[in-house]
């Protein structure tokens, strides 16, 4: 079999197999690598306020190097904003975030200083139930807020209710508001105006969120991908030893039918016995001995 596998082609067959199980491989270790995300950014770096303008930019994405960070934004709250976001947990408790529209002072496309231009939802507290809102003052005109920079939630379909969103998309948001916006929203964790702390309204409780924890989570998925791969490659090498093994068995076949039909015309070419036939009746006697034809003619005469 080894002489087979020395074959011009298979030799260039098997170059070929490793080359496919080498291109296997390197996708192996890019699934292994992308199997471990990238870990959530040091609380020691999310934890010092930067602005927001330094952080994010209207209509850009927001990635996790820069989600969770504490930042700082100027410019003033919107009014006929505020909407309602349902299904937020307080304490064990189900209830709604309250969310009003802040133009931010210095965003790109800011048409006037002081007022603003692009807008980000800004999360002021959380409420039991929808008619507690109502009674609490609506934030107005400029101010100054502290809070973590988060991502955007997906939309849902879901039957409007007036005043309500069931999630904090910002898509969603930017068609309501009909402002550009960014693509996060900030969790006021200080709203001041004119440098005085503004308390966060009775019957309205602040929403916390803290640092991400800092466990690096494994995506299964890619890890199976990765097994995948190396199966995919250890294939390539069976293949090629299969058609190694199909050649083989058929020399060794052709050898077989080769030397049948050599016996066989051996056979055909060998000389026959002379025969000959003695006596007048139907009885025949074969001899082979040269003198006897001789001798019976000799007694003949």
């Amino acid at each position: 079999m080894l002489k087979t596998a020395l074959k011009p082609r298979w030799i260039l067959m098997l170059i070929l197999a490793m080359a496919i199980a080498a291109v296997f491989v390197l996708l192996s270790q890019w699934q292994f690598s992308s199997s471990r995300d990238a870990p959530p950014p040091a609380p020691s770096a999310t934890e010092n306020v930067r602005p927001l303008t330094e952080v994010l930019q209207p209509l850009t994405p927001l990635y996790s190097s820069t989600a969770d960070q504490m930042v700082s934004l100027d410019g003033s709250f919107l009014s006929g904003t505020r909407v309602l976001v349902q299904n937020r947990l307080s304490e064990g408790e189900d209830g709604l975030w309250v969310v009003e529209a802040f133009a931010v002072e210095g965003s790109d496309g800011d048409p006037e200083p002081g007022v603003g231009g692009a807008v980000i939802p800004v999360v002021l507290g959380w409420v039991p139930e929808a008619d507690e809102a109502a009674a609490i003052e609506e934030q107005q005109g400029p101010a100054s807020v502290v809070g973590r920079l988060l991502p955007p939630e997906a939309p849902e379909v879901q039957r409007p209710v007036e005043g309500q969103v069931p999630t904090l998309a910002t898509a969603e948001l930017t068609n309501l508001w009909d402002r550009e916006s960014y693509s996060a929203f900030v969790v006021a964790s200080e709203v001041t105006v004119g440098g005085t702390d503004v308390p966060f309204a009775e019957g309205m409780r602040q929403v916390v969120v803290g640092p991400q924890p800092q466990e690096t989570p494994i995506n299964w998925l890619n890890i199976f991908y990765a097994i995948e791969w190396v199966v995919f490659a250890g294939f390539a090498f069976f293949l090629w030893w299969r058609l190694v093994a199909d050649d083989y068995r058929r020399s060794l076949e052709d050898a077989a039918d080769a030397a049948e039909a050599a016996q066989a015309e051996g056979a055909d070419r060998r000389p026959d016995a002379s025969v000959v036939v003695t006596g007048a009746g139907p009885s025949t006697h074969a001899s082979t001995d040269p003198t006897s034809d001789t001798e019976r003619s000799a007694h003949s005469d």
